[in-house]
């Protein structure tokens, strides 16, 4: 038996952007996706602390070192600049494996949105 549980989790990070006129998805600066890997066009799921909506999509590769947090096309309807978000991506594993399975979470600075 499969089952889905969390592979990591970038917890609490700050909008910079939000792009209505974009081909959907969220832009994430390439340093977080290293530190909590993940990679270009993974499905996550995006948590908003300030409005509680949640919505499901894909990454797009960022600039490295930039703190650039953008959610694009419908996506960008659900946030705002300055929003508070978790992103978090999931993965299928054997129920025994899941068990022992320690995701990746990292916490940056939601002031710059980078590692501390």
């Amino acid at each position: 038996m499969l089952i889905e549980v969390v592979k990591s989790k970038i917890h609490r990070v700050t909008v910079t952007e939000a792009n209505l006129n974009y081909i959907g998805s969220i832009t994430i600066d390439e340093d977080l996706m290293d530190a909590a890997g993940l990679i270009e066009n993974e499905k996550v799921q995006i948590v908003n602390n300030n409005n509680g909506e949640r919505l499901e999509t894909y990454i797009i590769k960022g600039r490295r070192g930039s703190g650039d947090i953008c959610l694009n096309g419908a996506a960008a309807r659900m946030v705002h600049p300055g929003d508070i978000i978790i992103i978090i991506s999931y993965a299928l594993m054997d129920f025994e494996e899941a068990k022992t399975f320690k995701p990746t979470v990292i916490f940056p600075d939601t002031r710059t949105n980078k590692m501390i």
